[in-house]
């Protein structure tokens, strides 16, 4: 399942540099989760990173984006292979 960031977000600036997927970024006026690149750091980390860090929980789990641990992991794996084609050599 991929997270997402509630309108309670106080734009603390922490969570985003914590993301190992890049999936966090500002929005239009808080930040946002990209589910294409939320692992739930599947593959990084065994406990969501920006979870982790948010000073006012306002991370929980999206219900438009439901995933198993296998597909989170297959995730990760495509990112990561896709990162490996992209970088400059």
């Amino acid at each position: 399942m991929a997270l997402m960031i509630t309108d309670e977000c106080i734009n603390c600036d922490v969570c985003e540099p914590e993301c190992p997927n890049d999936a966090i970024s500002m929005g239009e006026s808080i930040y946002v989760i990209d589910p294409a690149r939320c692992t739930q750091c599947v593959g990084h980390f065994g406990e969501p990173q920006c979870v982790q860090v948010c000073p006012v929980e306002c991370i929980p789990v999206d219900p438009d984006h439901v995933e198993t641990e296998a597909q989170l992991q297959q995730k990760y794996i495509q990112l990561v292979a896709l990162a490996t084609l992209h970088k400059p050599r």
